[in-house]
């Protein structure tokens, strides 16, 4: 007896349709898993055969033959294992589906002893077959907060293989699902920038920078709060919208990363790789292609701590998405873009031993030296920086001062933010939700948006002829200048604001 079920699968991140067939016919019992399985889906045989006797079922000593559609994808994980037993109980005429089940995905991981566990990219796998007209998705028990933000498909959770029948007997409703989203990314608990003692100039840097999703690297002598300052930059980032919100928790979802028993992701991303991070890590790859750490920063910020100290080809490898917001990994089986909008964060001292410059404590390294450690990170790679600036040493009388009541907080500086960031929304509006923040914008873009005054002009002009820019530099002070702007709910770029920008550009 032949029985057709549905199924999805992951590439990438996003979710693709299985038909999963199950033929039992009369010859000696065996069951073959064909359509290009891996390692995992050719396991599923011993699972289910468990799962199913030890459900008080009969597994039927016939030859089965399970086939995956289409044949030319290779079908990987453990997706498939509720759908493969519900197929050979169908076909043994061991339970019925309903007509209006006919319709439906199942996912999910068996037991041995036939209870449904866990898997990772139910949200993505569920969104898509919703996309492609399925109405209801029979998925793990584990998986129903991620799955309940997506509406218009029925879901039935199950514990067991047992539950799963009842399902497609028709005896079970569907979840009542709550799609009530709190995006308080719990702000009072996160570190503030009212800790940090001077530094005015660097912290009015990182306000710029996350206030229009500006690359941001800071040089300065260790000790000087370059990470100090990093890490309080999520407490003043804007909330997330709903729809950055899901993009996130597609990637979440399909690497396993949800937080347990989050429906979605609220809080934009902060990654902080180590130096040692592998090329595969940081950028994505390895054999079952993955997303790396510039795509799990999608919609928030990837710091990369002794930016210097990554390896050269790690860090020309950012190139690509810091300039696309996204990256493609190529293998013999073919290509996956993953999303890479992410904020570029960065931290460095000035040379090796790390005190070039500094006003207390003399340099070891010769200038030999220097050269090599900054020649590490290539001319186009700072041209991708919009604020390149230097951080000198707290003073003493600042540093052993107490925090002052009334000091700028974070909460201060992150509803500055959230203005300019709502100037930029309603000046981008026209644009059906291509561009959200000014370092996103095009060269059509910053022609139509950023409009200077007559002394901005001037002072503009004069720059370039002085510091020979390149047309890279130019259109990231253009831009940055215009997040300035918006920080003053200036309709244009004024002469200060461009001499602002200008600042936030030293030469290594």
């Amino acid at each position: 007896m032949h029985t057709k079920l549905y199924s999805e699968s992951l590439y990438g991140i996003n979710g693709i349709p299985i038909t999963i067939e199950v033929n039992i016919a009369d010859g000696l019992p065996r069951l073959d898993v064909v359509g290009l399985p891996d390692q995992a889906v050719s396991e599923a045989r011993e699972r289910v055969i468990a799962a199913i006797m030890n459900s008080k079922k009969f597994f039927p000593p016939k030859r089965i033959t399970i086939n995956l559609a289409p044949a030319d994808i290779k079908k990987t994980g453990s997706f498939y294992d509720l759908a493969f037993a519900l197929g050979v109980l169908l076909s043994s005429g061991q339970t019925y589906i309903k007509d209006h089940l006919k319709t439906s995905v199942i996912m999910g991981e068996l037991a041995l002893d036939g209870t449904v566990r866990h898997v990772n990219g139910i949200f993505s796998m569920v969104l898509n077959a919703k996309e492609m007209g399925f109405t209801a998705a029979i998925i793990p028990y584990d998986n129903i907060k991620e799955a309940s933000i997506i509406k218009g498909i029925d879901i039935y959770p199950v514990k067991t293989l047992d539950e799963a029948i009842s399902v497609l007997e028709g005896s079970v409703e569907p979840a009542s699902m709550s799609n009530h989203i709190d995006f308080d990314d719990n702000i009072d608990t996160m570190l503030d920038f009212v800790d940090v003692k001077g530094q005015d100039y660097v912290k009015r840097a990182a306000m710029i920078a996350a206030a229009g999703s500006h690359n941001f690297i800071m040089i300065g002598p260790p000790g000087s709060g370059k990470t100090l300052i990093a890490k309080r930059i999520p407490s003043i980032l804007p909330p997330l919208s709903f729809e950055e919100s899901l993009e996130i928790t597609k990637i979440y979802s399909t690497q396993g990363l949800l937080s347990k028993g989050a429906s979605i992701v609220t809080a934009r991303p902060f990654r902080t790789p180590h130096h040692t991070a592998s090329y595969a890590s940081l950028v994505g790859g390895g054999h079952n292609i993955r997303a790396g750490e510039v795509t799990l920063a999608h919609n928030g910020v990837l710091f990369l701590d002794e930016f210097p100290e990554f390896q050269n080809s790690v860090l020309q490898t950012l190139r690509e998405p810091m300039e696309e917001r996204s990256i493609t990994i190529s293998r013999a089986q073919g290509s996956i873009t993953f999303p890479a909008n992410f904020t570029l964060i960065a931290a460095m001292n000035p040379c090796p031993c790390g005190y070039y410059g500094d006003s207390e404590k003399a340099c070891r390294c010769s200038n030999e030296t220097r050269r090599r450690y900054l020649n590490k990170l290539s001319g186009p790679l700072l041209d991708r920086m919009d604020i390149v600036i230097e951080v000198k040493r707290v003073e003493y009388d600042k540093l052993t001062q107490e925090t002052p009541i009334n000091g700028v907080t974070s909460n201060d500086m992150r509803k500055n933010v959230i203005k300019a960031r709502d100037a930029q929304r309603n000046r981008f509006k026209s644009l059906n939700n291509t561009i959200f923040s000014n370092s996103s914008m095009g060269i059509k873009e910053t022609q139509k948006f950023c409009v200077l005054d007559d002394d901005a002009k001037k002072m503009l002009n004069f720059a370039i002829r002085k510091f020979a820019m390149t047309a890279r530099v130019y259109d990231k002070v253009l831009k940055v200048s215009r997040t300035i702007a918006d920080l003053d709910l200036s309709e244009n770029i004024q002469g200060a604001h461009i001499a602002e920008a200008l600042q936030y550009r030293i030469t290594l």
